[in-house]
């Protein structure tokens, strides 16, 4: 059921972390969105990926 693919996923933890450390340095809630978007990262799931039916994970070999 993953739709966020490698490089992606790579991106989407790199913004997120960055996020994260912009929010907790400037004390502003900016983490929250970054929280959010590192967790797309781990669990390989988007919500708004699923919504528009886009998936950036390589096709399953059969």
């Amino acid at each position: 059921m993953a739709n966020v693919g490698g490089i992606d996923r790579l991106l989407r933890a790199i913004v997120g972390l960055a996020l994260i450390a912009f929010g907790v340095v400037y004390g502003n809630y900016w983490w929250i969105l970054g929280l959010v978007i590192l967790g797309t990262a781990v669990f390989r799931f988007c919500g708004l990926y699923k919504l528009l039916g886009v998936s950036t994970c390589p096709m399953p070999k059969s």
